[in-house]
């Protein structure tokens, strides 16, 4: 992640040595830095409900035939392309801001949940992986008599099957 640092020349710098060193030395950290950044990669959001686990990516401008999920190993991986479409001469392009080429995304999954269960929808430029839990993983909810003995069963009986000895 960038950051912008205000350039104070007095700040801690008394040479003019080392105030080139430290322009110098914040250029080539910058660089080495974006060297090695891909070219783009989706933003993605990643949540749990209490059934499943969801995985939303904004892939605006990409063909969801394009698109290559794939679980291997419990990691799941987003690859696809979203490619230049050139509607004019590339000279009369003013600005092109928006990053184009291919991209891949990986994460790891948890062993709770069902990855051959995958269910992924495609709807105004999101990619929404929905990725059920398995059944052991979900909450499940234990009810507590509380002062009653178990339903239908004398106390005697009780004391029976707990065994000699047994108060």
């Amino acid at each position: 992640m960038r950051t912008l640092n205000r350039w104070e020349p007095s700040r801690g710098t008394t040479t003019l040595q080392e105030q080139f060193n430290r322009v110098f030395g914040d250029m080539l950290e910058r660089a080495g830095d974006e060297s090695n950044l891909t070219p783009w990669a989706p933003a993605v959001d990643i949540f749990e409900t209490e059934h499943e686990l969801v995985v939303k990516a904004d892939l605006p401008d990409v063909n969801p035939q394009d698109l290559d999920i794939r679980v291997e190993n419990n990691i799941l991986t987003i690859r696809g392309e979203r490619k230049f479409e050139n509607k004019t001469n590339g000279e009369d392009y003013l600005r092109v801001e928006r990053a184009y080429g291919p991209f891949s995304r990986s994460f790891s999954l948890a062993n709770f949940v069902k990855s051959d269960a995958i269910k992924a929808d495609y709807q105004n430029g999101v990619l929404t992986l929905s990725i059920p839990k398995r059944e052991e993983a979900k909450p499940k909810q234990i009810k507590v008599n509380v002062g009653t003995q178990a339903a239908g069963t004398p106390a005697r009986a009780m004391a029976a099957v707990a065994g000699p000895g047994a108060r």
